[in-house]
């Protein structure tokens, strides 16, 4: 049986044998290593982080006695559920997150990862909006379609699956609810590139 630990766009931690491309924490430890199941919180702290599968030959034991690994099918869906970059195994992407975050919500000098993270949690928080046009989107950020999390790449929709993305059959109906966070679509808009999964590429082909 595959562990709860995959994180969908909603933010919501499911169980999938997919394992994704990237893993994160939410800043401790929110499972219970006795059972290897997560507990009723889902988050000890504010510090939500994005992270490299490999960084310097470090071995983990999944769901042992430290902070609970989550993996991402790519970095568009960890940022859609509101990590950011870790400063640590990948601080020049953060450090390129972090100015763009700073450009893009009109931020004088170099925002603290305390900063952005205050300003996550909020809109973590907060009830999602809804994106009146998709030509205002960036590309990365993603949506939810009639329910179904959907990435924006190229003025184009395509469909979040936990194997990847897929082309979206049908019109582009409105309403689009909002998932990605409020600040980092802004951080998106002013240049920050995330990494996408293969399959985006793929699917915005039409599929192989």
């Amino acid at each position: 049986m595959p562990l709860q630990n995959r994180v969908t766009p909603f933010g919501e931690i499911v169980a999938t044998p997919e394992r994704g491309t990237l893993f994160g924490n939410r800043g401790g430890r929110i499972h219970d290593p006795a059972t290897r199941t997560l507990l009723r919180r889902r988050y000890t702290s504010r510090r939500w982080i994005c992270c490299v599968l490999d960084f310097k030959g470090r071995r983990r034991q999944v769901f042992g006695p430290g902070y609970t690994e989550l993996f991402f099918l790519d970095e568009a869906t960890a940022l859609a559920a509101g990590h950011r970059p870790c400063f640590e195994c990948r601080r020049a992407d953060a450090i390129q997150f972090r100015d763009a975050f700073a450009r893009g919500n009109g931020i004088n000098g170099s925002p603290l990862a305390d900063e952005m993270d205050l300003r996550l949690h909020a809109e973590r928080l907060a009830p999602r909006s809804i994106a009146a046009d998709l030509r205002g989107l960036p590309d990365a950020a993603m949506v939810a379609r009639e329910g179904k999390p959907c990435l924006v790449l190229g003025r184009e929709l395509l469909a979040w699956t936990p194997e990847g993305y897929v082309p979206l059959s049908g019109r582009h109906e409105l309403p689009l609810t909002l998932l990605t966070p409020p600040a980092i679509v802004k951080a998106l808009a002013a240049g920050y590139r995330a990494r996408l999964h293969p399959s985006a590429l793929e699917a915005r082909r039409g599929g192989p």
